[in-house]
């Protein structure tokens, strides 16, 4: 569904807030605020992948743009320096559209400029297309404003910054920003190159400050492009790593581009799901070192993690059908097993995995059920089961972290200092939810993971009747000691010692995840409990309100911001998990269908107007969820709401 947001006389604090994304398959992007002024450290027109999908580093921060007549010029570019915005171009923004790709529309009255931005998909190219849809010819003024630099620093003027320019061709300039350092290549289709080397100092990004990092940065310019357009002319300005990917026609790549969105869209009917669809394939990246594919877990400042793969590809890949694509995930996580745990993170550089997650590989089981579930591809669980056997055996005898099978038959995990589940938030030395013990939804993964296991195993013919009665006795032991006087589950327990009975959101895998090991009157029980402690329309909070520790707002430095992650902030990708535990509980009835689909409409209203534009923010508020806050583009959070709505839908 193809939406326009319309302006008049546009207020920057509003729209500065709205952001928009385009990916290029590599873990490259590019993203800036519907207006054109920056507000992130992480925006840029060029932010590549140097080793796919990781080593990412803004090259072009934005190019400034002055439109100019013969009676008047304007400006289709807003920054923020301290004290003041210069230009004000965010005043004649007139309508964005995200969709195919994301467009802006500036104009004075007299004069139209329209701007598209995408990227070649496979390749670190962003081209910036200029459109004169106004009625009478203009001068496009075009600054590049260079910079060079890992995306989650910042840039200063430095007398080692020289950004040298030599021209290779008729509109193509090399420019190399330092002594022995990789090329910039930047070609532009239209227009007079003017060479006009300064600094432009002391841009200020607010969504920095609000999160209390460093905020400020300066850029470089070597010049300006100018070029006169008539009514329904175009220009490209085409920024690149590779010459070769700057040769060739900017139409026919944004042709091809659009057609390949077009051809990802989902054969339901249903606009939205058409939409999150589309989405959700900017997660979808080649990794180098694996040769194969795997999933950013969020931008802008995600790299690929395992619980998050195995999360969103459950909707993201297996239930959209992509049954390639799901595998070669899954071998990428399952070439780097080691005792019995798949990786947690991949890390921005070098190519040492961590293992620091206890659900990771238990998540793995889910995905190959699911994938079994709509694939039927029985050669495929064949070949891996004895990477399940590995990881099973591994639990039972013991692995990193403590993690190891109690002689109730639990999975305990964690020592000081370690953060193993997903609330893993830490500051310095300090964990802020350590959990240490026997966890809900780890134990309720143990039980989906034995029960796939046995399943699997009488699929293949393997002998696998010795764990039949085991998932017998742990379905008993997890009632016993998960299940609380008041009907909820316990958060973490240690047998015979402790039971945290805080309500979290993490009670819902009992009964969302494929097996339950809870009666339905109990999940139902569970279920009411959840929805009225921790649902929203947004997502589930990750804490009761009533819990002393609650923290009803997601703000501030990296203190506060990881003390409220998990205590009290709203996740996105928990709605997926609460309608699919509400449809269980159901057994799929039209009235919980339609349930789901209508406590969809906040999600879908976030998705289409507010932060992220065509995307899921990562988490909310705990109190008053509204704005969206982390990351503007989450795959679990667009993952979780899509295979929620596709079963729905069915």
């Amino acid at each position: 569904m193809t939406q326009v947001l319309k302006f008049n006389q546009p207020d920057y604090d509003s729209i500065s807030t709205k952001e928009w994304i385009v990916t290029n398959g590599i873990g490259g992007y590019a993203s800036s605020s519907i207006c054109g002024a920056n507000t992130r450290r992480y925006h840029g027109l060029l932010v590549a992948s140097f080793n796919p999908p990781t080593d990412r580093r803004v090259l072009v921060s934005k190019l400034e743009e002055k439109i100019i007549s013969a009676r008047e010029e304007f400006y289709a570019c807003s920054n923020v320096y301290p004290g003041k915005i210069h230009p004000k171009g965010f005043q004649y923004l007139t309508s964005f559209s995200r969709m195919p790709l994301p467009t802006s529309v500036f104009s004075n009255g007299k004069h139209t400029i329209a701007k598209t931005v995408f990227m070649r998909y496979g390749k670190n190219t962003t081209v910036v297309e200029y459109t004169n849809e106004g009625e009478e010819a203009l001068l496009l003024e075009l600054t590049p404003l260079l910079v060079y630099r890992d995306y989650h620093h910042l840039f200063r003027e430095d007398k080692e910054w020289t950004f040298e320019t030599r021209h290779l061709a008729e509109r193509l300039i090399e420019i190399i920003p330092a002594k022995n350092g990789p090329a910039l290549f930047f070609r532009f289709t239209a227009g007079i190159f003017y060479p006009e080397p300064h600094w432009y100092k002391n841009f200020e990004y607010a969504r920095e400050k609000d999160r209390g990092l460093d905020f400020s940065e300066d850029a470089k310019s070597v010049g300006k492009v100018s070029c006169m357009l008539a009514p329904g002319e175009r220009a490209s300005m085409i920024f690149s790593t590779s010459l070769a990917d700057t040769e060739g026609d900017p139409m026919e790549w944004k042709e091809e581009e659009e057609h390949r969105l077009k051809g990802l869209t989902h054969k339901k009917k249903n606009s939205f799901l058409k939409d999150l669809a589309i989405s959700g394939d900017q997660f979808l990246v080649r990794r180098q070192s694996s040769d194969s594919y795997t999933l950013i877990a969020g931008y802008h400042w995600f790299t690929d993690w395992g619980r998050d793969t195995m999360i969103a590809m459950r909707g993201l890949i297996i239930a959209t059908g992509k049954k390639e694509v799901a595998k070669s995930i899954l071998h990428t996580f399952l070439q780097y097993l080691d005792r019995g745990m798949i990786p947690n993170r991949f890390p921005d550089l070098g190519e040492h995995p961590e293992y620091n997650t206890i659900d990771a590989s238990l998540w793995l089981f889910v995905a190959l059920h699911e994938y079994d579930e709509q694939f039927h591809d029985t050669e495929f669980i064949r070949s891996v089961f004895g990477k399940l056997t590995q990881i099973i055996q591994a639990h039972d005898t013991g692995t990193r972290y403590d993690i190891h099978v109690t002689p109730e038959g639990l999975l305990y995990g964690g020592q000081h200092g370690t953060q193993l589940t997903w609330m893993d938030a830490k500051v310095g030395d300090y964990v802020v939810t350590p959990r240490i013990g026997c966890p809900v939804e780890i134990n309720a993964l143990w039980f989906n993971a034995l029960s796939i296991y046995v399943s699997f195993g009488n699929l293949l013919g393997f002998p696998v009747a010795a764990y039949v009665q085991r998932i017998k006795k742990l379905k008993s032991v997890f009632r016993e000691h998960f299940i609380n006087e008041k009907g909820y589950l316990h958060d973490v327990v240690i047998p015979g010692h402790k039971a945290d009975d805080a309500i979290r959101p993490n009670q819902v895998y009992a009964i969302s995840l494929p097996y339950s090991p809870l009666t339905n009157t109990e999940a139902k029980r569970v279920l009411e409990v959840v929805h009225q402690h921790l649902y929203t329309d947004y997502g589930l909070r990750s804490l009761s309100p009533f819990h002393p520790d609650f923290k009803p707002i997601y703000t501030g430095d990296q203190w506060h911001r990881d003390n409220a992650y998990h205590q009290g902030t709203v996740w996105g990708f928990l709605w997926g998990e609460y309608a699919m535990a509400h449809l269980h509980v159901h057994k799929y009835s039209p009235e919980s269908r339609k349930w789901v689909r209508q406590h969809a409409k906040k999600l879908e209203e976030h998705f289409y107007t507010e932060d992220g534009l065509y995307a899921m923010s990562e988490n909310f508020d705990g109190n008053n969820p509204g704005h969206g806050k982390g990351c503007i583009q989450q795959a679990w959070s667009v993952g979780m709401t899509l295979k929620a709505l596709l079963a729905a839908d069915k």
